[in-house]
Parts: structure tokens; sequence; C-alpha cells
């Protein structure tokens, strides 16, 4: 993930895209492990997921990661330091961990923050593409538990295991964001060689060992997490480029010129996920193969369902990572993307960035305040639903519950104002046992005619109600 900046939006793979097309057609393969499968249909009901990226580069407020890629794109560019080089930021780059210490980390805090908010999983960058390592791996010395890491004399050093349990304890599902590639290990950017681009920089079939070297350290360190870190419900797998051969240069646009060979062998892994966490989500993101439990539209919400489960992640502000001054979006456009994205099917996961010290910006605390006080109110019309209403002409965004004995429809407001009547489609045959608005005990009138109601909407927002929008809860006989 990265950040064009100062433009609040992220590209995937160099390419702008249309959401809904390009993914309408991905190739996506449906695993059939009954776990698997009940996993998803759990997971399905959860809607609400946080996501959090965060490693020494915070201090720098810059994006994570790519600005050490030697690529000349807008998000890979070196916006910190007065460096003459490439050699010498990427040194400086990597020195931020001898000064990284979030003495104001609290997990607690963030935990019952997120519970607050309505989220109820998380997913964490237990590493990233720049390869430190936020756990207490045994493979490298690059983490956050070295001795040469100041935050290492913390007993909370450990962050993943401290972040794991605080959100367990809050009833969340966890999550481990890990990153294929590893732009730290010798295995994967041979100090031999300069690098080149994201990919590995030596010529897989003069040094096939040093690959079985990197697969074998992927192997290892992603054991590590799924056998030390308790239950882990979801494996979060970052860097599509890294893929199996039989995969390079498909018809998939952003695959094209991408190595071969630089293949972790997901089935080694897949297998030994599901040893260790039977039922475990792995999401092999933009790699269709059965290891892609849920696809990862990034930055972007699909104007209709998809034919697979899947998931929007989005930033609340505009970078992946901390920035000192960033901006976040308002709570009634993150509430207005989570009704769009439930309403297709879809979950949101939504990511906050922790700073240098170890905490977020107050807006983060303030957003989650407005989203919590909102899904008090109208979470039943989002938690355990499925898509009800295409978005057609003059049909509001709805969903019905699994047990499909209710319809919620959602009346976005802008800046608090409705938009008139409310025009909702009713299953053949079903009758109306009521109409009211989650939130309110106001009386609204409504209207019954050939398998559709029409609702009068209220003419001010019901008082005490937070706004952002409204909905309709209509209970089916």
């Amino acid at each position: 993930m990265w950040l064009i900046k100062p433009v609040c939006f992220c590209l995937f793979f160099n390419l702008l895209f249309n959401a809904t097309k390009a993914q309408e057609n991905y190739p996506f393969v449906f695993d059939k492990n009954p776990q698997v499968v009940n996993s998803l249909e759990q997971w399905k009901d959860l809607k609400f997921g946080l996501l959090m990226h965060w490693g020494p580069y915070s201090q720098w407020g810059v994006v994570e990661s790519w600005s050490i890629c030697p690529e000349d794109e807008g998000w890979t560019q070196r916006t910190k330091g007065p460096f003459t080089n490439y050699y010498e930021y990427k040194k400086a780059y990597e020195g931020l961990a001898s000064t990284f210490n979030p003495v104001k980390f609290n997990p607690e805090k963030w935990a019952v923050a997120a519970k607050g908010a309505g989220f109820k999983y998380m997913v964490f960058t237990t590493k990233h593409h720049d390869g430190f390592c936020m756990f207490d791996t045994k493979q490298t010395d690059y983490k956050i538990t070295s001795k040469e890491v100041p935050f290492s004399a913390n007993p909370r050093a450990d962050v993943t295991r401290e972040i794991f349990n605080a959100f367990r304890k809050e009833g969340l599902l966890t999550g481990a964001y890990f990153s294929k590639p590893d732009w730290h290990s010798e295995y994967f950017w041979w100090p031999y060689f300069p690098p080149k681009d994201r990919n590995i920089n030596y010529d897989l079939k003069k040094y096939p060992e040093r690959w079985k070297n990197f697969s074998d350290f992927t192997y290892r360190q992603i054991e590590e997490l799924l056998t030390g870190y308790g239950k882990v419900d979801i494996l979060w797998l970052d860097g599509a480029w890294v893929m199996p051969d039989s995969l390079v240069n498909r018809k998939i646009d952003w695959q094209k010129g991408i190595p071969a060979g630089q293949d972790v062998d997901m089935n080694r892994i897949g297998a030994m996920a599901r040893k260790n966490q039977p039922g475990i989500l792995v999401v092999d993101r933009w790699v269709p193969t059965m290891w892609e439990n849920y696809h990862t539209p990034e930055q972007a919400i699909p104007e209709k369902p998809l034919p697979y489960p899947w998931e929007t992640c989005m930033t609340m502000a505009c970078s992946w990572s901390f920035a000192p001054n960033d901006q976040y979006k308002p709570a009634e456009q993150i509430i207005h993307n989570l009704v769009k994205i439930v309403s297709n099917g879809g979950n949101y996961l939504l990511n906050v960035a922790p700073g240098p010290d170890g905490e977020w910006h107050v807006e983060a605390y303030e957003r989650m305040q407005q989203i919590g006080k909102w899904m008090n109110l109208n979470g039943i019309g989002i938690y355990n639903s499925r898509p009800y209403v295409l978005n057609e002409k003059n049909i509001p965004l709805c969903t019905m519950s699994k047990d499909g004995k209710n319809i919620y429809a959602f009346q976005l407001l802008n800046n608090g104002k409705n938009n008139g009547a409310v025009n909702i489609p009713v299953p053949d045959k079903k009758k109306i046992k009521s109409v009211t608005i989650l939130g309110s005990t106001e009386k609204i009138k409504w209207v019954y005619t050939e398998n559709a109601i029409t609702i009068q909407t209220p003419k001010a927002i019901p008082s005490n109600h937070p706004g952002y929008a409204l909905c309709y809860q209509v209970v089916l006989q």
C-alpha cells in the first residue's frame, strides 16, 4: 500500500482502474474447505474491520516502505532529508530502527476505541515490504525486539503480541498483515547487486538457492506468527508481485512484466497455516488461487455486488502510514462508504496509522466516537446482513437480515438534509408488519403498492440522532 502525496487516493500497481469493471471479471477461486467456508460466512457477518500500518518510518512521517524502492513513481519519492543518493537514504531509513521508541504505546486504549466505534475485527502490519518486523521473530535482528531498538527494553516490546491480546480481550477477531517481499532480506535484495525495482535483484536461474532460502525464511516467519501469538483469524498477505510462475503474465494488466519464479510456495504456507490455525482465512492479495479467500479492492468501492467475498481496504485519513498533518475523512463520508460497501455485500477495512510515540491522532479517536454513535443506533442494519437491492435508480441502498425477516433501507444524508421520499421493493407475497426509523420513536407515513412501499421521510432529522444516514427498518410478515 502506498500514498501519492498530497492527493488523498491510492494507485494499485501503477494503475488507475474502474473498480467495478476491473473486479467483476477477476478470476477468483473459491476454497471449498468446509472450515474455511464457515469462517468466511462468519467474517461476512462482521462487516467492519480496523487496519493499522505502523513501523519506524512513522518517525519521518513518510510513506511506509515505498521510499526505499528504486522506482520512479509518485509513491516512491524520497521526500525526507538532504541525501545525495539512494544508498545514503536507504541507510538512514533503516537506521530509524535505532531511534524507534513509542513510549505512549497503549493497545488497550486502541482496542476500547475500536470496539466503541463498532469494529469487529482488526488487521495489524506485523511486517511491511521494508522487512522491519513488529514481532519477536527469530529469523532476523531487524525487529522491534532487537537490542538495537530503544523500545526493546520496554516489557511490551513485542507489540504484535500486545495488540492481538488487547483486541481479543475486547472481542475482536485478529488478523496478521505480512509482506511477502522483504527488501531488507539478503535473499530478496542481495547486497551484491543494487536493487532495480520491487522485485528480486538477481537471476533466479543462476542463483536458485537464494530464492529457496528466502522461501524458507518466509515460511518460518509466518509459522512463528501462527504458532506463538494465540488464535489468529486472518493471514493477510501483501505484495502480489511475488506469485507462482503459472500466474505470471495472465491477462490481468498489473501482472504484466512480473519476473517468473518469485514463488514462495503458498501451498506449503497455506497447509501449515491451516494445520496450526484450523479455518484461518488466508488472503494472498490479488493472486487468484485458493489462498485468496476474499478479494481486497484498495481505496475503491465496487458499484455493485461482486460474485465472490470482498473487502474494501481504505484509509481513514489520506495516508496508510502516519503523517503529522494528515487530513481525516469526515464521519459522514466514512458512514456513507460503510453503507455503500455493506449494501453491495462487502466488508470495510478502515486504516488508522499510529505515530512514532505509539499514539493515534486525536482525530482518529474523534471519528471513532462519531462512528460509534451512529453504529449504536443503526448497526442492526449493518451486521449479519446481506445485499438486498442492486443500486437502481430511485431505490436506496438496502440490506436484508440473514433470516429474511427484515429489510434495512439507508437514506444517505447530505450535511444533515434528507432527500424526500424513499421507495423500497418488497419480496413477492410478503406483507409489511411495521416500518420504523432506527433510533427514533417518530411515526412515519408509508404506502404499500405493487410489491413496494413508499416512505414519506421526516422533514427534520429525529432528535438525538447523529445524522449521516437514516436507516428504515421494514419488518416483514
